[in-house]
């Protein structure tokens, strides 16, 4: 000590630091363990040895009349050595006043203590069990365009700072530790849910959002985009969000998405023509969609509106082509009648399926062979009955002429402009006479145009045959009516007589012949609602006759 002053007061500070060096004052302690004159690893070492059976003791807890042991490792507990030490005043003093309190005193200081917080929040929980129950935060929620507001429950169990204090001073003091279960306030209270209303649920749905993507535009209403909404809670808030996977999605609807733009198309509903909007195809990053929409989400009404990043690609056929083509209403029908056999089912029902949907435009052509395709296994048909030379044979597609002749009959009666139809050779009496007509793919075909200024929606619809019922094929046509069509069947005449055939082919089919004729179908043109002919249009029909056909065994015919 005398050195020490006859240093200081001889001017001799350099001496004085150096003589401290990095050893702790004089009579410093930590928790009630003397470390002073100690140098730090010293120190750690004493500290360690001094508080040992304090730190490994368990911690005596009682809680709502009963009681636990903690063990204060797997509480989270722990002394920090080297943060303990340095707090004691392991740091080198530099002022001479703190050299003067290096070597003449020291203070008792706490030690340092760290906490897991999990593993302390897991041991509460483990010491509350079935005595508390967990506070429940105020939300809001959007449900089908709606607010939905859950009030906040406060809880009841353990103070967490007050139970952090409490073991922490029952780890290195007495070992015992009183808790008191008390009621728990949540992180969101019912002030904090009426704010978040006000400020961004409400305006949020108050109406629609439209998205502009170049020169797109997509309008989103509440009930659509509120499922992408939320208000979650962060650090005592509850801050809105927008969920960009369940936004894109919505645009995606509106649009073509990254896809090609989709052309409008008309479609049959409930039995009447309606326009399915045509789409743009977009493309854009979902979350830039969904940073547009929230700042615009909460805007007044005629600013709701958000700008999106993005590229767009417009459809060839617009939803306004769409409706200038005037497809409102039935103007033709017609429908025959077929016998039972499975490959008329399948034939027929195949033909029939793709020529549903065909929409003509001015002008355009309809070639049946064309739109239906080769028959073959690979286009879903199947080997049924064709004629050819005048009798019944075997072939792929056997029945599509079923459905030329209902399409051929069903623009008879629109009046469109027959181009090229060709009628079977011989007669078949479950057609109209002078008014049916064969396909054969690669050279006989069904063409007509649409001369009108309107477009034409075709409808084909099947009803396969069973063992006891016949089939009905139904075609029907949609536009605006331009003709009321008449039509004048003259007398049969020309008649010729059958022949006789013996064949020995493999595929033959007998037959019983009967009788060709002449026949002249006239078409005549009205305008709707006037007994004014506008024109007339002769269809002339030269059948031939059915020769009857005897099959023999194949070789035996000579």
């Amino acid at each position: 000590m005398g050195v020490v002053l006859v240093l200081l007061a001889g001017g001799g500070w350099a001496a004085a630091y150096a003589a401290a060096g990095d050893s702790l004052p004089r009579d410093a302690s930590i928790g009630g363990v003397d470390v002073g004159g100690m140098s730090p690893g010293e120190a750690e070492d004493a500290l360690r040895a001094g508080l040992d059976d304090r730190v490994r003791g368990p911690i005596r807890v009682s809680l709502d009349g009963r009681t636990a042991k903690v063990d204060p490792a797997e509480a989270g507990l722990a002394v920090d050595l080297a943060a303990s030490v340095e707090a004691a005043g392991s740091s080198r003093p530099w002022n001479p006043a703190d050299l003067w309190q290096h070597f003449t005193g020291g203070d008792d200081v706490e030690p340092v203590v760290t906490v897991d917080e999990k593993a302390l929040d897991a041991t509460v929980a483990d010491l509350t069990e079935g005595l508390g129950t967990d506070p429940v935060d105020a939300s809001v929620a959007f449900e089908d365009g709606r607010v939905v507001v859950t009030p906040a429950e406060p809880g009841r169990g353990l103070e967490p700072d007050a139970t952090r204090d409490a073991l922490v001073a029952a780890y290195l003091g007495e070992g015992r530790a009183d808790l008191d279960i008390t009621t728990l306030q949540p992180d969101i209270d019912d002030s904090d849910a009426a704010e978040a209303v006000e400020s961004f649920a409400d305006p949020a749905v108050s109406g629609p959002v439209t998205l502009r993507v170049g020169s797109a535009s997509v309008q989103l209403l509440p009930a659509q985009f509120s499922s992408a909404l939320a208000l979650e809670p962060r650090d005592g808030e509850l801050v809105p969000t927008v969920d960009a996977e369940r936004l894109a999605p919505l645009v995606d609807d509106a649009t073509a998405g990254d896809g090609a733009p989709v052309d409008a198309r008309i479609e049959l509903v409930d039995g009447k023509p309606r326009i399915i909007k045509a789409k743009p195809g977009v493309a854009f990053k979902p979350a830039g969609v969904a940073d547009a929409f929230l700042e615009a989400v909460t805007e007044r009404e005629g600013e709701r509106v958000a700008e999106v990043e993005g590229t767009v690609e417009q459809p060839e056929f617009t939803t306004q082509d769409a409706r200038e083509l005037g497809v409102r209403e039935e103007v033709s029908e017609f429908t025959t009648y077929f016998p039972y056999a499975d490959y008329r089912n399948v034939n027929i029902g195949r033909a029939a399926e793709i020529v549903d949907g065909t929409l003509l435009k001015p002008g355009d052509v309809f070639s049946l062979n064309d739109i239906v395709g080769e028959r073959t296994v690979e286009n879903g048909f199947t080997t049924g009955t064709i004629i050819s030379d005048g009798i019944f044979v075997q072939d792929l597609g056997g029945g599509v002429s079923q459905m030329a002749t209902t399409t051929f009959n069903a623009m008879f009666y629109a009046g469109l402009e027959d181009i090229e139809h060709k009628p079977h050779s011989v007669y078949i009496d479950r057609y109209p006479v002078g008014r049916e007509a064969t396909v054969a793919f690669g050279s006989v075909d069904l063409r007509f145009r649409n001369d009108t200024e309107h477009g034409v929606l075709i409808e084909a619809r099947l009803t396969p045959s069973t063992p006891s019922s016949q089939g009905v094929l139904t075609v029907r046509m949609f536009s605006t009516k331009v003709w009321d069509i008449e039509d004048v069947t003259s007398e049969r005449y020309a008649y010729v007589s059958p022949g006789t055939r013996t064949l020995d082919t493999p595929d033959c089919v007998p037959n019983t012949g009967y009788s060709g004729f002449q026949v002249d179908v006239t078409r005549i043109f009205k305008r709707p609602g006037s007994d004014e002919v506008v024109k007339r249009e002769k269809f002339h029909t030269d059948y031939i006759a059915s020769d009857t056909v005897i099959c023999v065994p194949p070789g035996s015919a000579g």
